[in-house]
């Protein structure tokens, strides 16, 4: 079996988690891989960096005057924080719109001082506190930019999403009428493509100069720069995607994806590694890609130490003492002259 970590409590393993994982270079090449690298995956979240593409390449950044920090938020599960908010909020307002428009639905945000402070003031859940806002905001913008419905910019058919899909199957370099699209929790059309092409996408990411359309290039390389330089958009407080990027300083490009999916990219080796947790469990999915990360050598030279939280975490009892713990345990195996 595939197993990737195992739940302690006390010495004594009481669950596994399945996994699979891929590693990919520029050039499409699997390089390392544990499990099926070529496993058939939504990505989730983890695809919000290329559905941020459009919003650069039709020009509705420069439009509406994207900051980075507000392209960072297009790449967002965020954590509903007043920052997130604010700036989501701001984004729709440059595009003569307000929140009534965000098909995203509404939930309990992460920050929970935000909750709070919403029941003390009477008010009600709206859709901008949704972790998917400023993905959809993004998406509105550009509607309006292109001079189409902002009302539909949610629907499998509208040119937003049209775009979106050509850009996930160039830079995943798999057939476009091949990729399934389900839908996703906000809504919006969701993409399954094998692990080891999303792999190759957060190559891509890693190093821009490897792709060859020039526009396409700048706009996956503006990106990947608002990501790393904004990482508090991304998530929040306490969130491993902005954790990680602030600990690699630069060096890293990582998002999540519900359902146990993770996604990197490494701008000093040019490498993309995607896993996938196979039952989905969440408390798995940062242990195992702190794991591939120290097997690469990635981040031994200090960056995973600031991570360590995320590391083995312990599990705990109602009380907070430390009663078992979280483990990766696995090897990566080898690939030669393997292309995706």
């Amino acid at each position: 079996m595939n197993i990737t970590t195992k739940v302690y409590r006390g010495d004594v393993v009481e669950s596994i988690h399945l996994g699979h994982v891929a590693v990919v270079d520029a050039d499409g090449r699997l390089i390392y891989a544990y499990g099926d690298p070529h496993r058939l995956t939504y990505a989730r979240s983890s695809m919000k960096p290329i559905q941020a593409i459009p919003v650069v390449e039709t020009g509705t950044a420069d439009r509406f005057n994207f900051e980075p920090a507000d392209l960072s938020l297009c790449c967002a599960s965020h954590s509903g924080e007043e920052r997130h908010r604010s700036r989501a909020s701001a984004i729709l307002q440059r595009s003569g719109q307000n929140e009534s428009v965000l098909e995203c639905g509404t939930h309990v945000p992460r920050d929970e001082e935000s909750y709070k402070q919403l029941i003390r003031e009477g008010r009600e859940l709206t859709p901008i506190y949704s972790n998917c806002s400023g993905k959809h905001s993004g998406m509105v913008a550009t509607a309006v930019h292109m001079g189409e419905d902002p009302n539909t910019y949610y629907l499998p058919d509208h040119p937003v999403q049209q775009r979106i899909l050509d850009a996930v199957s160039d830079l995943t370099s798999y057939p476009k009428e091949n990729i399934h699209m389900g839908i996703d929790g906000c809504g919006v059309p969701v993409h399954r493509v094998p692990l080891a092409n999303l792999a190759l996408a957060f190559a891509r990411f890693a190093t821009p100069a490897s792709i060859k359309n020039p526009v396409r290039q700048q706009a996956v390389q503006q990106i990947a720069d608002a990501m790393v330089a904004f990482p508090e958009m991304v998530a929040g407080n306490n969130r491993y995607c902005t954790d990680l990027m602030n600990a690699f300083k630069g060096r890293i490009v990582g998002k999540a994806g519900a359902e146990a999916v993770y996604c990197i990219g490494d701008r000093k080796t040019g490498l993309g590694i995607a896993i996938k947790i196979e039952d989905g469990g969440a408390r798995a999915v940062y242990a195992v890609m702190n794991e591939v990360l120290r097997q690469l050598g990635i981040g031994t030279d200090g960056a995973l130490e600031l991570l360590k939280t995320y590391t083995n975490p312990e599990v705990k009892s109602m009380k907070g003492k430390v009663v078992g713990s979280i483990q990766a345990e696995f090897l990566l195996n080898k690939i030669s002259d393997v292309v995706v």
